[in-house]
């Protein structure tokens, strides 16, 4: 970085297609970024992560904003944060952050320090997992089982005491490949929403509530979800503020996803990785992005 100017030369970094995340109703939020960064005078590259003649020393510093294939290429994923960190690379959100943060087995260490999750059980790979017992023993009617590593609703599924036959194959296939976890099915989703509380540089931006198309309980925009800008209410708010005070230093940006139960937040994800930001839901949305960028590069 010039040290006589206040610009940065930024790899912008993404993956090989975002085409099955696009949604026409909603904007191409690293078009939008790119914009509003070039437009403060910054030079933006997005640069395709796995692409391995990216010199990304040449760049002041190295956002990670969407690697959406990283679930489908994990341990190579893996290897590459370790390069970044092996050359020094200039990282936000910092790599043993993005590492820590991509196997959702981090719920559980977060529910061991004390933080309201939706009950979740790790189905750890290779073991034999029995649907009825799994239902009976959660004591739950319907459950979520999803990858540990995953994102966009890949190989999620609703299991329920009526299908659990027919779903016993699924289960066994997919438990020879990778940890899962189950979680009960949460009808707070398809009766409120669940709601995402974005933070740039530590600090709360803005909140948007999502919501499902009928009939589904996956709140994804580019699966027909719905996206409303909403105020944060005030306890979800502080109990946000907390997790992102205790598990996300450093980040320039954090996203706290949750449902609103008996008046506290129950926390489903905490998104440190590559999360939408819902950028056009507010209008200070990309200058907070920009002056948190700024604050942390030191500008």
């Amino acid at each position: 970085m010039n040290p006589f100017t206040s610009v940065m030369n930024i790899a912008l970094v993404t993956c090989e297609s975002l085409a099955q995340y696009a949604a026409p109703n909603v904007d191409d939020e690293d078009s939008l970024l790119t914009r509003y960064l070039r437009a403060q005078g910054h030079t933006v590259e997005p640069r395709i992560w796995s692409n391995p003649a990216v010199d990304w020393l040449r760049y002041d510093v190295v956002l990670v904003k969407s690697p959406w294939d990283y679930f489908d290429r994990v341990a190579e994923f893996y290897q590459w944060l370790d390069r970044m960190q092996q050359l020094g690379v200039r990282m936000l959100n910092p790599a043993a952050t993005i590492r820590w943060n991509a196997d959702k087995k981090y719920l559980l260490e977060m529910e061991r320090a004390g933080v309201r999750i939706v009950p979740t059980r790790l189905l750890p790979r290779g073991q034999a997992v029995e649907a009825a017992a799994l239902l009976a023993e959660m004591g739950q009617e319907q459950l979520v089982i999803k990858p540990a590593v995953s994102g966009g609703a890949k190989n999620t599924f609703v299991l329920t005491r009526q299908d659990t036959a027919v779903r016993q194959p699924q289960l066994t296939e997919l438990l020879l490949h990778e940890d899962f976890l189950a979680q009960p099915f949460q009808a707070r989703i398809q009766e409120e929403g669940e709601w995402s509380l974005l933070y740039y540089g530590g600090e709360y931006s803005h909140c948007v509530l999502k919501t499902p198309k009928s009939g589904d309980f996956r709140v994804q925009h580019y699966l027909g979800g719905g996206i409303e800008p909403r105020e944060a209410p005030a306890h979800l708010r502080r109990a946000a503020d907390d997790i992102v005070r205790r598990f996300a230093a450093g980040c320039l940006y954090a996203r706290v996803d949750g449902l609103d139960q008996d008046g506290e937040l129950l926390l489903m994800e905490l998104e440190l990785i590559e999360p939408f930001l819902y950028l056009a839901s507010d209008a200070q949305a990309l200058p907070r992005y920009e002056t948190a960028l700024r604050r942390m590069v030191k500008l």
